[in-house]
């Protein structure tokens, strides 16, 4: 902000770090940014109304940091969370601060150390008045791209934090899709790191362009500077650490009864990972294949290409439904194109994709499932055999590939007009009396399906609690 030509005060528990800040500043161009050692002087340093943004770790540090300031604060004044936060306790500190008439927004941001200086993607939920004063400053904070700055009013408190974790769930989905085609490319392919950093570099200028392929071409070449030996990566623990929000987001999927298989793979390969110990015991016991189906170097790479581009539209139409389903059920009124727009710049999931799925979100805000946006399905369908034989491939070869795998099985579920699903619901009325529906009539019904069956009574009775 303060190169922006914004003045800014900033605070901190440690009055070392507030110096460090200001010095930085001032080393930087003398930047207008002024440091306070405590809330009070920190508070009083502030134009009226104020506007403060907190960035403290999420749960009790923020909820401690906010008695402290407000306690100072006034009437019209806002209070900014800028941390990833769980989406409730934005909306419970929005009432606990109305009763002060402090305006409190929960504004999701997204970049890492790069965005922090360069512009990140700010995904703001709070009082429109809030947003207002807010505007011109997260306006020219944001990163910028052709369409715009990398921010926009998304809705009421809540929506902001909401949009946020879900764009870390389509990331871990993205995360887990680019490391299941490494794993292919050096165990099945046989590639080298640099040989796998220019494969990646080349999709990075087509239609795969994207911060995460950029970063991976980067990652996979750099050298190890400790043992002057090899690869850093491959010196890498495979242990994936995480936060939480691809946690919450596959929640979220649950408790708004949306399916994402991708997702929700990626967050499962997480929690595998982190069982080390088990799976080095586990290699000594369990077997796989032991031979690798001869297919051409040239195929696989093309189909690989394919399957990962498929594969991530289905994480971005995963997350999207999340984020309908919720902003339908709290009556947020968030913009799904505009979701996408924001994220084209600045965050980590930006990338090329996002222009097309902008424009398709643009041109039909009731789209069911991006899947079947008339371009996205032509896409789809021009790339669902190549799909099926990296699925196959790797499957034959023992490679798990859980997220690109369910990502087609999301893809062959969505476009059948006919699942299994009839003998579930049978199973679950011969069981348990929770009824079914017919194809060839209206009604609810329910089937003695054997002499041990007796009348359950009311039919409708039964169908309640359903979700």
């Amino acid at each position: 902000m303060a190169s922006k030509g914004f003045k800014v005060c900033v605070g901190n528990r440690s009055t070392s770090k507030v110096e460090l800040t200001v010095n930085r500043a001032k080393d930087e161009g003398d930047l207008p940014l002024i440091g306070a050692m405590s809330p009070e002087e920190f508070v009083s340093k502030l134009s009226k109304p104020r506007k403060v943004i907190i960035l403290v770790m999420a749960g009790k540090p923020v909820d401690e940091t906010i008695a402290k300031l407000s306690e100072f604060m006034e009437e019209g004044d806002v209070i900014v969370d800028g941390g990833n936060e769980w989406y409730v306790n934005s909306v419970r500190r929005s009432e606990e601060l109305k009763t002060k008439g402090i305006m409190f927004v929960g504004m999701g941001i997204s970049g890492g150390e790069e965005g922090a200086r360069n512009g990140p993607s700010l995904m703001p939920g709070g009082p429109k008045e809030a947003y207002d004063m807010l505007e011109p400053i997260i306006t020219k904070c944001a990163a910028q791209v052709s369409d715009g700055p990398c921010t926009g009013y998304l809705g009421p408190v809540g929506s902001g934090n909401y949009v946020k974790m879900v764009h870390n769930g389509i990331e871990y989905g993205d995360m887990q899709l680019i490391a299941e085609v490494y794993d292919v490319l050096r165990k099945i392919v046989g590639m080298d790191n640099d040989d796998m950093s220019a494969l990646f570099a080349k999709w990075n200028e087509g239609e795969l362009s994207s911060y995460l392929i950029e970063i991976t071409a980067t990652i996979l070449a750099k050298k190890d500077d400790l043992t002057e030996e090899g690869y850093v990566v491959d010196y890498i623990l495979d242990k994936t650490g995480m936060k939480g929000t691809g946690r919450w987001t596959v929640q979220e999927a649950a408790e708004q009864s949306v399916a994402a298989p991708t997702i929700a793979a990626s967050l499962d390969t997480r929690y595998i990972s982190a069982r080390k110990e088990e799976r080095v015991k586990a290699a000594t016991i369990l077997e796989g294949p032991t031979e690798i189906p001869n297919v051409s170097k040239e195929q696989i790479l093309e189909d690989l290409e394919a399957s990962l581009y498929a594969s991530k539209i289905c994480s971005y139409a995963q997350g999207l439904n999340i984020i309908k389903g919720a902003s339908d059920k709290h009556d947020w009124g968030v913009d799904l194109s505009e979701c996408a727009r924001l994220w084209k710049g600045g965050c980590i999931i930006r990338a090329k994709l996002l222009d097309k799925i902008q424009a398709a979100l643009a041109a039909d805000s009731d789209l069911l499932n991006l899947m079947v946006d008339p371009g996205f399905a032509s896409e789809l369908n021009a790339r669902q055999l190549a799909w099926r034989r990296i699925v196959t491939l790797c499957v034959a070869s023992g490679i798990s590939c859980p997220a690109m795998c369910s990502s087609l099985n999301y893809y062959d579920s969505y476009r059948r007009e006919s699942l299994p699903s009839n003998l579930v619901q049978a199973q679950r009325d011969f069981f348990g009396g929770h009824t079914y529906e017919r194809i060839d009539q209206d009604g609810v019904y329910h089937t003695a399906w054997t002499d041990a069956h007796k009348s359950i009574g009311n039919i409708n009775e039964r169908t309640a609690g359903n979700v």
